[in-house]
């Protein structure tokens, strides 16, 4: 077991000490990076040729960063949730943006509550839970919600032939940086890390870029020129070995929240043809991470200079992936890895970098915090603490990830295999040792009738309402 910041722990992991952290007579703060929207596209992960985050592979170079992570839900609210309480979507039946966190859990402990019942002061700004505000009031020490800036200086240019009518949320500002609202998180964090502590402190910064509009200023959109941007991989047949459930997961916005009905968005996939703005989209994204990448540095070169930076844990994830026409898909909103997988570091002091192969779930966060805090450990969480990958990340690590999408629709994700099975008994099956790409289904082979059978018994026993 892991606890921080006790040297003696430090030097039994000698693969991964750069030179012993010198004792500490408290325990470790915590600096807690959400990026909203994030999936792979980072530089360390190579999820795409062109993502520019020399910050985040920085704070890679010197944590742990997990190559296989996934988020318990592919939509804010109940990935959050699940994260911050510990409690499955199956399990929580919080499916959507649109349930309320204590009504469907009034008991739960989060873990920021959790913290506080043992001596951590807890701050939060951004988006942590689903929205800017506190999200649960009774996690948080002090929450800082700063008014979002508007008017037409924050909406970016929209290409001439591009009507009204159609989704185009994208394009640059001519703004300063400071006027941004992620800006002014980052600000207000870097000023909490510059002060004194009595307690050990559990601080959280939410990014709400990349998600939806990609407006951000000009200078993020010249580091990617248009003229050079390069699409993801897609198959033009990709959609038609689905079964029909996952076609609909693929053409259109499946409001869980709503009665299990899928919403009237129509083929965002048509629109970015019909209006020539795949190039367009795909750098505006690339922008955007850039914009946050960028201000993730401000924070480790305030923590590095900070008295916090030898007995500060931290942690950057970011909530799902997001679909930027694979499967002729937009969005995240479906089961799929590019819906699925995002990046998730955790950095110790005095560590080197190390990357672990496993498949992990954000629900892991909560007891794996809890177990580096050194504070008393709690029952009921539905995941397991990373800290043995932290110790080893080659560990043998033979739990299976559960990603789950409204009522009854859920994916089991092992190191080589991606199994969906949908509400109505659709299948899918991809081996992602010779399709990483997720193209061809296999679910209906008989020669995969043993794989699906094993996969489909890491399904959830219960499924809440």
């Amino acid at each position: 077991m892991l606890r921080f910041p006790f040297a003696a722990s430090l030097i039994a992991l000698s693969a991964l000490v750069a030179t012993p952290a010198p004792a500490q007579d408290r325990p470790p703060n915590i600096l807690f990076i959400a990026v909203d929207d994030l999936n792979d596209w980072v530089g360390h992960l190579g999820g795409h040729p062109q993502a520019s985050t020399p910050n985040i592979d920085r704070l890679g170079s010197r944590g742990v960063s997990f190559t296989r992570a996934y988020a318990p839900a592919p939509l804010c609210n109940p990935s959050r949730v699940s994260l911050l309480s510990g409690v499955l979507p199956s399990n929580s039946g919080v499916y959507g943006n649109g349930e309320r966190f204590r009504e469907k859990l009034p008991d739960a402990v989060t873990l920021m509550q959790h913290l506080k019942a043992h001596g951590y002061s807890t701050q939060g700004g951004g988006k942590i839970f689903h929205g800017t505000r506190a999200g649960d009031p009774d996690s948080w020490d002090e929450y800082y919600t700063p008014a979002r800036p508007r008017g037409p200086r924050h909406i970016g240019e929209r290409q001439e032939g591009v009507p009204e009518s159609a989704w185009a949320p994208w394009g640059p500002l001519d703004v300063d940086d400071s006027e941004m609202f992620d800006v002014q998180i980052v600000d207000w964090t870097i000023g909490e890390l510059n002060k004194p502590r009595q307690k050990p402190f559990f601080l959280a910064c939410g990014f709400t870029k990349p998600h939806l509009p990609w407006y951000v200023p000009r200078k993020y959109f010249d580091l990617h020129p248009l003229e050079g941007i390069e699409l993801p991989a897609t198959l033009d047949s990709d959609r038609d070995d689905l079964p029909a459930f996952g076609k609909k997961l693929a053409a259109e916005v499946y409001a869980v929240s709503n009665s299990r009905n899928f919403s009237r968005h129509g083929e965002d996939h048509a629109m970015v043809l019909r209006h020539d703005q795949w190039q367009r989209a795909v750098q505006s994204y690339l922008a955007t991470i850039s914009f946050v990448d960028t201000h993730v540095g401000r924070l480790l070169d305030a923590l590095d200079a900070s008295e916090h930076a030898g007995n500060t844990i931290v942690v950057l994830w970011g909530d799902h992936g997001w679909h930027l026409g694979q499967k002729q898909h937009w969005r995240k909103h479906a089961l799929w890895e590019v819906a699925t997988r995002t990046t998730l570091i955790i950095s110790l002091p005095a560590r080197r970098g190390a990357t672990s192969p496993r498949p992990v779930s954000l629900i892991d966060l909560y007891p794996t915090l809890v177990e580096l805090a050194g504070v008393p450990g709690r029952t009921g969480l539905d995941g397991r603490s990373l800290v043995p990958l932290l110790e080893n990340p080659e560990a043998e690590w033979p739990r299976p990830v559960l990603t789950t999408y409204g009522y009854r629709n859920h994916s089991i994700r092992t190191e080589r295999w991606r199994y969906i099975e949908y509400h109505d008994g659709g299948r899918e099956l991809y081996d992602h040792h010779a399709d990483p790409n997720e193209w061809t289904n296999l679910a209906s082979l008989p020669e995969y009738a043993a794989v699906v059978e094993e996969l489909a018994g890491f399904l959830p026993a219960t499924n809440a309402k």
